[in-house]
C-alpha cells in the first residue's frame, strides 16, 4: 500500500471502522547497531552512547533503514519524511542507573547495569538518593548535556537532502515498581515481597515517587514542546500471581496512572505471559491499550477484554525472521 492509503487506514481504526488489522513493527536502534548487514559503519553501543555526533548518524542511518525497507512490510510512511526526527535513546538502562546502578557495555549486547541491592546489610542506602531533584539527578544531567551537544550538531544538519528535527528529550514512564526492584536488587526482590513485605512495599513506592517526579520535573522542563504521555511497563509482574499482584502492586501502579495527565488514555506494556492480570488492570486501572510484547491468544483476550481495549502484540519475532529468511 502507499502512504496514502497506510493514513486512511490509521484513520479509519482511529475512528473505530477498520478496513483491516494495521501491521506495525516496533523497533529501536538496535536493529541496525546489531546488524552487521545495516551496520557498515561498526557502531557500537558504547560508541554512540558517549559521543554525540556518532549517536546522531548512527540514528539517522536507522531512520533511512526504516523508511527504506522496513515500512516497505508496516503500515508507517515510506520514503524520506519533511524532517528527519532524531531522538535520544536510551534503552531500559534508564531507572536503575537514576537510582545509581553502573551501566555495562558487552560486546554485541544492549547496554544493561548491575544490581546495587544485594547485600542485604545495605539495602536501606538506596531511600538516601536523592529523588526530589530530578533534572539534577547525575545521569539525568548527564543525559540532558549530552542532548545539548546532539542540538548543536543537529541545528544546520541535513540528511538525505532534508534537515534535522532533534525531538525533545524526556523519560515520563516507568518500567514498573516490580521490575526497576528486580534491577536495582536482583531476584532477592521476589523473595522480598514474601519475607519482608514491608521493604517491598517501601521500594516500590520509592520508585514510583521517584517517576512521578521525574515526569513532572520533564513536562515543566519542554513545556508545550512534550506530548504527556500516561503508560508504563512492568514486565517482571508476570512472574507474581494475580492476588499478589493485586495485594501488593496494584496500588503502587494506580498511584503512577493517577498522578499522570487526566485527558491521555492509560496504557500498559507487559511483555511476558502476564495475560491473567490484564482484566484486573482494566477493572481497577481504567488502562484502555495493552502492548503484550509477548504472543497471546488474541481471540480470547478479546473475548475477555471487550471490545473497547486496544490490544497490541503479534507473533513471535522468530516467526517473522523465519519468514524473511525462508
Amino acid at each position: 500500500p502507499g502512504n496514502d492509503e497506510k493514513a486512511a487506514l490509521w484513520s479509519a481504526y482511529r475512528e473505530r471502522r477498520p478496513t483491516r488489522v494495521p501491521v506495525q513493527l516496533r523497533t529501536n536502534p538496535r536493529i541496525l547497531i546489531q546488524d552487521p548487514n545495516v551496520n557498515t559503519e561498526g557502531f557500537t553501543f558504547q560508541q554512540v552512547d558517549e559521543d554525540p555526533h556518532a549517536y546522531v548518524m548512527m540514528y539517522l542511518q536507522y531512520l533511512r533503514y526504516c523508511r527504506e525497507v522496513l515500512h516497505r512490510t508496516m503500515d508507517a510512511p515510506v520514503g524520506p519524511p519533511d524532517a528527519w526526527p532524531v531522538y535520544l535513546w536510551v534503552y531500559n538502562v534508564f531507572e536503575a542507573a537514576y537510582f545509581g546502578a553502573p551501566v555495562t557495555f558487552s560486546e554485541d549486547q544492549l547496554p544493561d547495569t548491575e544490581p546495587l541491592l544485594t547485600d542485604d546489610d545495605r539495602k536501606e542506602e538506596i531511600f538516601d538518593v536523592d529523588i526530589e531533584h530530578p533534572l539534577e539527578n547525575p545521569f539525568i544531567a548527564g543525559k540532558l548535556a549530552f542532548w545539548k551537544e546532539m542540538e548543536a550538531i543537529c541545528r544546520d544538519l541535513t540528511f538525505e537532502g532534508k534537515p534535522v528535527n532533534l525531538l525533545p528529550w524526556a523519560l515520563c514512564g516507568t518500567d514498573g515498581p516490580v521490575t526497576v526492584a528486580c534491577n536495582l536488587r536482583g531476584s532477592e526482590f521476589l523473595l522480598d515481597l514474601v519475607a519482608e513485605p514491608g521493604y517491598a512495599e517501601r521500594l516500590m513506592a520509592f520508585i514510583i515517587r521517584a517517576a512521578i517526579l521525574r515526569r513532572n520535573a520533564f513536562a515543566g522542563c519542554w513545556g508545550e514542546r512534550l506530548t504527556l504521555p500516561n503508560g508504563m511497563a512492568d514486565d517482571s509482574s508476570a512472574m507474581l500471581s494475580t492476588e499478589m499482584y493485586t495485594e501488593q502492586v496494584l496500588p503502587h501502579h494506580r498511584a503512577f496512572f493517577e498522578a499522570g495527565p487526566r485527558d491521555v488514555e492509560r496504557g500498559m506494556h507487559m511483555c511476558g505471559d502476564a495475560t491473567r492480570h490484564f482484566p484486573t488492570i482494566v477493572r481497577e486501572l481504567g488502562v484502555t491499550s495493552f502492548d503484550t510484547g509477548f504472543p497471546v491468544d488474541h481471540g480470547a483476550l478479546r473475548r475477555e477484554l471487550g471490545p473497547d481495549v486496544e490490544i497490541q502484540g503479534g507473533p513471535e519475532i522468530a516467526l517473522l525472521h523465519d519468514c524473511l529468511l525462508y
